[in-house]
Formats: structure tokens, C-alpha cells, sequence
């Protein structure tokens, strides 16, 4: 059976039909007559020779199985489109003339500074503005519309209204001065419990009630990550901290890497985060690349180790 190709428009019909559960619904959503897109999918069901959605004895149309197998493919293909338009919009309207960047302190310092070295060299024209945020407040400056893109971790679930593209990871160790209890070899499971944690937070919705890493009920709760780690060379309780930014006081002896039996260190995951409402233009794409090339380069970049 030879098949016929459906247009693009057949297939956003079938899309917003699925979508809006009704001809009328889809015909109000794309400005069409209701007419027009009850012949549009008449025409897309003849050209694959299935149908597409139940009709009778409902006043709603309902996908049949094949409609529902075949959904997923259209939206990928208008997806596609509609990045392909995007970019192409993109350069027709050139280099973006601003950009808002929000950057996780997890993020070493040394990358960030030059990634955006290296952004003024070759975007002079792009005013840029850096935040510094922790946490959920990363991915909130996008949700409220005061970001363009982010550089963010894993705490956030997938939120529906942000994309994402991993660029690398960055290890947290758990550590504490050398004179701490925890510091002694032969640490018995659950002894980390008794011990004041430092515990990095934010005050972000996104993360209200969400623990990471937390295993004793004693903390204090930081917002400052230098604040953290000046806390935990005085000896005034352990917590985990990026090994990069620690290297220095490892080395020195002033802080010692704890071997708890819990492991609580982990791989803290970093991906650029954009609204899906936007596309990015020249400079955050050039961002997201530089920030993955920075991150995969890191010394202490598990990729490296």
C-alpha cells in the first residue's frame, strides 16, 4: 500500500485536535473553521490510511490506538519545525543585544570566570548580567522571567516549563577540619547523626520542605556557599562541599575528606536551563557549549579523574 505524505499543517491539526479534545477547540486554537479541520484530518486519516480518532457515539472525538502511537512522532516532527523556525528567526534577527545568565555556585569559580572571559571577547556588543543563586532559586529566576538562561543542578524535578541540556558534574565531598570527631578513622554508622551539619538552602518555593544530602537532624542552614566553607575550616560542624573549591584546604591539611559510612558525597549534576517558551539565540548558545567544554576541562571534573 503506498501511503501519501501528510503536510505540516495536517499534522498541527492532529496535534491540537489531540490536545484540545474537540474540532471546535482545535478550530478556535488556530483560527480555523471548525469545517476546515474536520476536512484537514479527513484528509491526513486518507493519506495513512488509519483512523485517526473515534467519532461516533461520542461527542468527543477519542484517539483510536493508532492515533495515539502516531501522536508522540507528529509532535516530534512539529517540534523540530518550530526549533528549525526558530533558529532560523534567530539569525535573521542577529546577535542578541542582552542577556540575563544565572549561574549555580556549585559551578567552580575559575570556569565561570573564564567561560565569561571569553563571552566578552567574542560578544562585546551582548550586555550581559551574572547572577550568583543556590538551588531552586537557579531555575526560579527563569520561571519568573528574569533570566534568559541558567546553569543549574539536579534539585529541581522536571519542571514543564524549562528545557534542559546537561554540560558536565561537579563531585561533592563530604568534609571537615581535622580536628573534628568525624575526621577519626573507624566512624561507626549513624555516629555522622550526631553532629552538627552545614547545610546549604535557599529560599526558593521550588525547594520548600526538599532535603539533599541532609543525614543529622542538628544543622545549620546556610545560603552562602563561602559562609559554609569558611564555617567548616573553624571546626563548627562537616557537610559536603565541590572538591574543587576544597582542592586548597585539602592539600593544606585544613580540611580532611570524611569516610562516613553513609557516603553522602555525590555527582551534582549541571545542564543548561532555558524557558521552552524561547529559543536561544547566538550568544546563550555559545554559552551552553562554552560552559560544557569549561566543566569537561575542570581538574576535578570526575570526567578528568
Amino acid at each position: 500500500m503506498k501511503l501519501g505524505e501528510p503536510t505540516l499543517d495536517q499534522l498541527r491539526l492532529f496535534i491540537a485536535v489531540a490536545e484540545h479534545g474537540s474540532f471546535g477547540g482545535a478550530a478556535k486554537a488556530s483560527g480555523r473553521a471548525v469545517s476546515a479541520v474536520s476536512y484537514g484530518i479527513a484528509q491526513l486519516e486518507a493519506q495513512l490510511a488509519l483512523t485517526l480518532f473515534e467519532r461516533e457515539g461520542s461527542r468527543r472525538p477519542v484517539l483510536t490506538q493508532a492515533g495515539e502511537g502516531l501522536l508522540a512522532e507528529a509532535r516530534v516532527i512539529a517540534d523540530r519545525v518550530d526549533a528549525l523556525l526558530a533558529k532560523a528567526r534567530s539569525l535573521h534577527a542577529g546577535q542578541e543585544p542582552s542577556l540575563t545568565l544565572v549561574v549555580d555556585v556549585m559551578v567552580p569559580g575559575d570556569v565561570t570566570a573564564h567561560v565569561l572571559g571569553e563571552f566578552r571577547r567574542m560578544f562585546p556588543t551582548c550586555a550581559l548580567t551574572l547572577r550568583i543563586e543556590a538551588l531552586g532559586a537557579v531555575a526560579a529566576c527563569l520561571i519568573d522571567g528574569g533570566s534568559d538562561l541558567a546553569i543549574g543542578g539536579p534539585v529541581i524535578g522536571d519542571q514543564p516549563s524549562l528545557e534542559r541540556q546537561a554540560v558536565g558534574e561537579i563531585e561533592l565531598i563530604p568534609v571537615a577540619a581535622p580536628s573534628h570527631p568525624l575526621a577519626q578513622p573507624g566512624i561507626m554508622p549513624g555516629e555522622s547523626r550526631r553532629h552538627l551539619q552545614l547545610v546549604l538552602t535557599d529560599r526558593s518555593p521550588l525547594t520548600e520542605g526538599l532535603e539533599f544530602s541532609v543525614l543529622s537532624p542538628l544543622t545549620w542552614r546556610l545560603g552562602d556557599l563561602g559562609a559554609k566553607h569558611s564555617l567548616l575550616k573553624e571546626g563548627l560542624g562537616w557537610g559536603n562541599m565541590p572538591r574543587g573549591m576544597v582542592a586548597g584546604d585539602l592539600a593544606s591539611g585544613m580540611l580532611v575528606a570524611l569516610d562516613l559510612p553513609e557516603k553522602p558525597g555525590a555527582q551534582y549534576r549541571l545542564s543548561a536551563i532555558w524557558r521552552r517558551d524561547t529559543r536561544l539565540g547566538p550568544a546563550a548558545s555559545w554559552l551552553v557549549d562554552a560552559f560544557k567544554e569549561g566543566l569537561a576541562a575542570c581538574p576535578t571534573s570526575p570526567s578528568r579523574a
